[in-house]
């Protein structure tokens, strides 16, 4: 096999993408998360100190990138780690979004 058949499978076997591309979407999509969780926090805090309520919807928002993304690396490749993480994530997810709903039904029932 000669080095141009040997490209010509791998463009075939990736689908013409690069590699290195990929890896740099990866991470960056890893930063991305990190970025947003960041922020949340920070949004979190703020709203906190400055007497506003609990903001449980913005973190039901930042834990659902991570969960999809680890739902999907489950699915692929059916490793026990990314089950468990996922399923954190998920449940994480359910409660904060839960926290939210009962919010906006309570408060709505007041007025």
């Amino acid at each position: 096999m000669n080095k141009e058949e040997i490209l010509e499978r791998s463009r075939k076997e990736n689908k013409n993408q690069d590699i290195y591309e990929k890896e740099v979407i990866i991470q960056g999509n890893r930063y991305a998360c990190i970025a947003v969780g960041v922020l949340a926090t920070i949004f979190f805090v703020i709203q906190i100190f400055t007497g506003g309520d609990m903001n449980y919807r913005l973190y039901a928002v930042v834990f659902s990138m991570p969960m999809a993304e680890f739902w999907i690396k489950y699915i692929r490749m059916y490793k026990k780690h990314e089950l468990l993480v996922a399923i954190c994530y998920t449940v994480m997810v359910l409660i904060f979004s839960a926290v939210h709903i009962y919010g906006l039904v309570s408060a709505s029932q007041i007025l």
